[in-house]
């Protein structure tokens, strides 16, 4: 048995219940591991690709949502889900969903050119051509793009900004049935209140917010749910920059 496969054996007894991966899914993220590992020898891709750094920093904790929250496209057994990774950096949690939720399809965006064709090449070599697109480009212009607007079951964010300008980056991309996770660490009232005034404005409302502690005493997560009630206004996403410098509401927690 090699490092890897010792590795996701070992996360795999570890796992949050109902978080149910075959063998080849497991594999796979070991190979995405590996893959990770090589290019951040050249590019600074991503951090913690080590050991339980990697299966537990990032991969229970990018994929812990699933055991907790049903994904399903939309309109029902119509087509395979859809999903969008807005800052996806290294590919992450992109790579890990398109991995643990099959036949879904996923567009990976981020505005670092260099990172983008990293990305790209990594999903071609884990066998994910086909349901995984990688495009640079900023948040705010994708929210404005007919081809993405309203276009995806389900919109992500992971160690992107502060929630509120990550709801103004999500909200917008979802089809009237979907669904944006923000991921996050700490989560405070004050925090909810101010994603909640957000949500207001952008015609969705705060659905959930789930908390989890990482095995090994990695700390708390939280994952804050948000769904349409309308389709979002026209005016959002605000101009390239202006969600960042002037945020819809001010939240202390990153």
């Amino acid at each position: 048995m090699t490092q890897q496969d010792s590795g996701w054996v070992d996360v795999c007894r570890q796992r949050p219940a109902g978080l149910a991966l075959s063998a080849a899914q497991w594999q796979t993220l070991a190979a995405l591991q590996q893959q990770l590992q090589a290019w951040s020898q050249r590019l600074n891709l991503t951090r913690l690709l080590d050991g339980d750094d990697y299966w537990i920093a990032q991969v229970i904790d990018g994929l812990w949502p699933l055991a907790r929250l049903e994904v399903q496209a939309g309109p029902p057994g119509a087509r395979p889900l859809r999903g969008v990774d807005v800052g996806t950096g290294g590919g992450l949690p992109g790579l890990l969903l398109a991995v643990a939720i099959p036949d879904s399809r996923w567009l990976l965006v981020d505005s670092v050119a260099r990172k983008c064709a990293a990305v790209r090449s990594i999903a071609q070599q884990l066998g994910l051509g086909k349901r995984v697109e990688v495009v640079c480009e900023r948040a705010e212009v994708l929210g404005r793009d007919p081809g993405c607007r309203g276009r995806f079951d389900l919109a992500v964010a992971r160690a992107v900004a502060a929630a509120p300008v990550v709801a103004e980056y999500l909200v917008p991309l979802l089809y009237r049935n979907g669904t944006a996770w923000l991921y996050r660490g700490r989560w405070s009232a004050a925090d909810h209140a101010a994603l909640s005034r957000v949500a207001t404005l952008l015609r969705c409302h705060l659905h959930a917010a789930e908390r989890y502690d990482l095995p090994g005493n990695r700390g708390e997560r939280h994952l804050l749910v948000l769904e349409p009630r309308d389709a979002c206004p026209a005016a959002y996403p605000r101009r390239t920059g202006l969600p960042a410098k002037a945020p819809l509401a001010v939240s202390p927690g990153r």
